[in-house]
């Protein structure tokens, strides 16, 4: 019994075997008790002894169901002991996943420009300097001295009151204040970002970033699917997707690189996209102890196994 396996189909089978002999049964039992007509056990008791009228009157004998009730405890019994049997010996198996040697080894260096920050427009340049002319000498006078003129006021003089000057107008209102700038993004930080699964394990950031590119592959690869155009002619190839790692873990942004063709970019894309459908996000990568935004390139092996 200790080498017993049973997989999850035959435990369903078994069980549902289980059940359909419960439900046999009942319906047996139901029809057979069901054949006797009350009238007929009415009359072949009805003698006239006091003894058996006595012995009848909860339950006639043929419908007693308690007079099964020792067959009845010990089929439950082995229905019990069954269930328990098909639990026990239940053997779970994990899902084989293939994943390439090189998974995340590139062929060649994919050299794309991330997206382009927004920057401010250039100042205008400033003013031509004057230009000098130089004035023929002819055409220079002597200016004429400046007159003098006596403005002291005596005390019968008359002051007049200044002018009323009008209100200036009100001043024009402030610029717009420019647009926010957008997070610049990274290619190399010092904490790259990690996909979900490995945070609460013990270790250093390097052995974290390994167990996550684990759980990275195993999550593209469980879920990849290998177009059938692609199966059926043969194709294979490498396909690259790039992406970024937002500071809130989500993925945007994302770009097909690099195509093998056959529908193999399309599947390697909804795999990538899929990421923020897990219900767990990545742990975003950081510079100088802040989260910042990272730009993730990702090659997808599609390979047929031999």
């Amino acid at each position: 019994m200790s080498n017993l396996e049973i997989t999850g189909t035959m435990a369903l089978v078994g069980l549902l075997l289980l059940i359909l002999l419960t439900v046999g049964l009942i319906f047996f039992f139901r029809n057979k008790f069901g054949g006797y007509a009350n009238q007929d056990l009415r009359d072949k008791y009805d003698d006239g002894d006091f003894k058996s009228r006595l012995a009848t009157r909860n339950k006639y004998p043929e419908v007693n169901a308690f007079n099964l009730s020792g067959p009845f405890l010990r089929y439950g019994l082995m229905a019990a002991l069954a269930m328990v049997l098909l639990a026990f010996s239940w053997t779970s198996y994990e899902e084989d996943i293939f994943i390439p040697d090189d998974a995340l080894e590139l062929d060649e260096e994919i050299e794309i420009e991330p997206p382009r920050t927004a920057e401010p427009p250039p100042p205008p340049p400033p003013p031509p300097p004057p230009v000098i002319e130089e004035v023929p000498e002819e055409e220079i006078e002597e200016e004429d001295e400046p007159e003098f003129v006596d403005e002291s006021v005596d005390e019968e003089a008359v002051v007049e009151d200044a002018p009323v000057q009008e209100e200036a107008p009100p001043p024009p209102p402030p610029p717009p204040p420019p647009p926010p700038e957008e997070d610049e993004i990274f290619k190399v930080v010092e904490q790259m970002p990690r996909f979900p699964g490995c945070e609460d394990m013990d270790g250093t950031d390097k052995e974290k970033e390994d167990c996550a590119k684990q759980k990275m592959l195993q999550y593209i690869y469980k879920n990849l699917k290998y177009p059938a155009i692609a199966r059926e002619n043969g194709v294979e190839g490498m396909a690259v997707v790039q992406f970024v790692v937002n500071k809130d873990g989500s993925v945007g942004e994302i770009n097909l690189v690099r195509d093998p063709g056959a529908g193999c970019g399309d599947s390697a894309l909804k795999v990538v996209k899929g990421m923020n459908t897990m219900g767990q996000k990545w742990t975003p990568g950081k510079q100088r102890g802040r989260p910042v935004k990272v730009l993730y390139t990702l090659p997808v092996r599609f390979r047929l196994e031999g």
